[in-house]
């Protein structure tokens, strides 16, 4: 585990605290943070010692989103170096949306759901702006403890894209909302997440690690099987419900605009046999 994107600690006893480490960047996720975070979170569930999982990160923002600085291409080789295959997916560096596809599939769905049905408590610290992708790694936890000059944002809707890949939205922030958070690519205050309940609790900033840490504390002095079966009796009811479909359903939409986005900007891909779509407009180029 490199310690350039990810810090693994143990702040208490029966306590876990991975923590996002890459400041400079606003903690932009890349293929090495997303599996450093991965073997972080394996390596807290191995440790019979730990009860209880803080997500944190270091700097001024949580995070920023998906690193995509680099293109497509290097996006895809670095996953190919880098994937563990758990999802069982290959074919990283095929053309089009076959590579885009299994890519975001490995990386960002799959391990979502596995950070999401750990058998362990998992508390997310959320400070500054917490945007899009960034949003996966606050959603998969089972509490969110928001600094309160936290910003949430996913302006995926506005790169021609419908949603980030973990559409978690209606399930976070109810139809409606979720609705409007997409549509309009707004930023929204901790206040009006906690209001709408996706967040726990919101904090002064210079208390947000330690009441992430005193809430860690009081979940860890409960027995451990318990813990798990809670969580996994919670998590149950949202599968009953749909929320794992949901989730898989949204996450091939969300390649149908990637398809789509390839043959309009023929952004990484060869698309000098494809069609050209005129008039497009202006705000979708940004994509």
């Amino acid at each position: 585990m490199s310690e350039a994107t990810v810090r693994y600690e143990n702040p208490a006893p029966g306590i876990a605290r991975i923590v996002l480490a890459r400041a400079d960047k606003h903690n932009a996720i890349n293929p090495q943070m997303i599996f450093d975070t991965d073997a972080a979170f394996n390596r807290a569930l191995k440790d019979d010692a730990v009860k209880v999982i803080i997500l944190a990160a270091d700097g001024k923002n949580f995070s920023a989103g998906h690193d995509i600085a680099d293109t497509v291409e290097n996006y895809a080789a670095d996953m190919q170096e880098r994937s563990p295959g758990v999802s069982g997916w290959s074919g990283f560096q095929e053309d089009a949306t076959h590579g885009w596809y299994a890519s975001e599939k490995e990386g960002y769905l799959e391990s979502a759901k596995r950070w999401r049905n750990l058998a362990k408590p998992t508390i997310c610290a959320v400070q500054g702006k917490c945007i899009a992708g960034a949003l996966v790694f606050a959603w998969v936890c089972d509490l969110i403890i928001a600094s309160e000059d936290a910003k949430f944002s996913d302006p995926v809707v506005t790169f021609g894209v419908s949603g980030v890949e973990w559409l978690g939205h209606p399930w976070e922030l109810g139809a409606r909302k979720a609705k409007e958070f997409l549509f309009t690519s707004d930023v929204w205050s901790a206040e009006e997440a906690h209001r709408l309940g996706m967040v726990n609790h919101v904090v002064p900033r210079d208390e947000l690690q330690d009441f992430a840490l005193d809430m860690a504390k009081k979940i860890a002095a409960k027995p451990a099987f318990a813990l798990k079966l809670t969580k996994e009796a919670i998590n149950k009811t949202l599968d009953l419900q749909g929320q794992a479909n949901s989730i898989d359903a949204a996450f091939s939409l969300h390649h149908l605009c990637h398809t789509q986005n390839f043959r309009v900007f023929g952004y990484g891909m060869d698309t000098s046999n494809l069609p050209k779509v005129a008039n497009v407009p202006e705000t979708a180029k940004k994509g």
